[in-house]
């Protein structure tokens, strides 16, 4: 990294804290401030500014949490630099606790006959009211953090700068996730093969009849699953050899992911996958956790995206 991924990777760090109206001016703010304060250590020290020197800059300008804060009003939960960040968990968390119980009240409900109302009075009881323990779990975990923070402040690391375009777990997680990919393609090509790898071939028949796939999904969603699988091997291969993520394979990356929760979605709302019910259901089930983990993820990602500009102003 030079000093000017440097400079861009803490105004990163800084701005993803910061509401998004207000992200990318301060961003560009920051961006010339830093620029010029660098520029000035460079002028003081003979000599042409570098990553390391900008690192310093960084460090000493300060952490990126309590930089953050000072562009913002500050959340008085906890600790001003963890406001957002606990608001933000905690939404999230119950969102998802709510429209999972939904989902499975609704369809307790449906197969017993239960009607909307009383299915609804079900959901706010068993699941609104007791999901609560997750706030609580939040507040407990951020004011232990914060209180370790304030109790052993040298333990805390000084800040680092982080390339944009790594590979945030590394080239063996993504190896990791090819194999996991090239197995999937296995199981979705024959899902009974894991009968026959554990039991040698002496599996009930029942237990044949529970992997074994219905018609319409073979010649439907089957296909469309299978290619789209395919298709992120060649691009996680590209990753690993290049040793980094570049704005086109994360392009590329964003649209499979987007494609393969579509026909995801397609497959769950389209009639049963596997004969037997009971695996139908539980394969919906992982295959509805998965479409929500995916999106989350990838909208977590472009919320937190960064680009420097200043802020529009409008002329009445």
């Amino acid at each position: 990294m030079n000093a000017n991924d440097v400079i861009a990777a803490y105004i990163n760090d800084v701005a993803v804290r910061l509401p998004r109206k207000v992200r990318n001016d301060v961003a560009f703010e920051l961006d010339a401030l830093l620029h010029e304060q660098l520029q000035d250590r460079a002028d003081v020290e003979g000599r042409p500014a570098d990553a390391a020197m900008a690192t310093a800059l960084a460090q000493a300008f300060g952490d990126p949490r309590t930089v953050a804060a000072r562009y913002q009003p500050t959340l008085t939960v906890i600790d001003p630099a963890d406001g957002r960040s606990f608001a933000r968990a905690t939404f999230i968390g119950l969102a998802l606790l709510w429209a999972l119980g939904l989902l499975d009240t609704l369809r307790q409900s449906s197969s017993a006959g239960i009607g909307l109302l009383s299915a609804l009075g079900h959901w706010w009881v068993g699941t609104v009211v007791a999901s609560l323990w997750w706030p609580g779990l939040l507040v407990v975990g951020f004011a232990l953090a914060a209180w370790s923070r304030r109790r052993w402040p040298a333990s805390n690391s000084a800040w680092k700068p982080l390339a944009p375009d790594r590979i945030p777990a590394g080239r063996a997680a993504l190896a990791l996730g090819v194999a996991g990919i090239i197995c999937g393609v296995g199981v979705l090509l024959e899902p009974r093969w894991l009968l026959d790898a554990v039991w040698h071939g002496r599996a009930a028949p029942a237990a044949y009849q529970a992997l074994t796939y219905t018609e319409t999904f073979l010649h439907r969603q089957g296909p469309c699953l299978l290619v789209l699988l395919l298709l992120n091997i060649p691009l996680l291969a590209t990753v690993i050899a290049r040793g980094r993520w570049s704005p086109t394979l994360r392009r590329l990356e964003l649209s499979l992911s987007l494609a393969t929760c579509t026909v995801l979605a397609w497959t769950v709302l389209d009639g049963p996958v596997f004969m037997a019910q009971a695996s139908d259901k539980t394969f919906k089930g992982c295959v509805v956790l998965i479409i929500a983990v995916t999106l989350v993820g990838t909208a977590v990602r472009i919320h937190r995206t960064v680009r420097p500009a200043p802020a529009h102003i409008t002329h009445g």
